[in-house]
């Protein structure tokens, strides 16, 4: 089966139009302190699979959109916790795509 993507840009007006969109960020720890959405959840890619429960419940009717730097990382994650009967869609471009955008961001961890 075939990773769903979405662009930063429809990202970004679904987070709009409902603060309950899920996104989960899996770059390393340096990199989320630098800058990460506001929104997001802090996953580790290296972690994902002992923290599945962040991804939401399976098959959840909304998905929880994935992102990292370029989108690399956020599409192996987002395998792995597809075929674990989590619902995910990466974000294609990731924090690169985001920061080009001009969109928000937050720093700290």
């Amino acid at each position: 089966m075939a990773i769903s993507e979405i662009s930063v840009e429809q990202l970004h007006i679904l987070l709009l139009a409902d603060e309950s969109t899920r996104v989960v960020d899996v770059r390393e720890d340096d990199e989320w302190a630098n800058s990460h959405i506001c929104q997001a959840t802090h996953v580790a890619l290296a972690t994902v699979p002992e923290c599945l429960d962040a991804f939401g419940p399976d098959s959840a009717e909304h998905p929880t959109y994935v992102m990292c730097r370029v989108g690399g990382r956020s599409f192996r994650a987002c395998e792995y916790a597809e075929a674990h009967g989590k619902n995910v869609v990466n974000v294609a471009g990731g924090m690169m795509a985001w920061w080009a955008a001009g969109l928000d961001t937050v720093e700290g961890a």
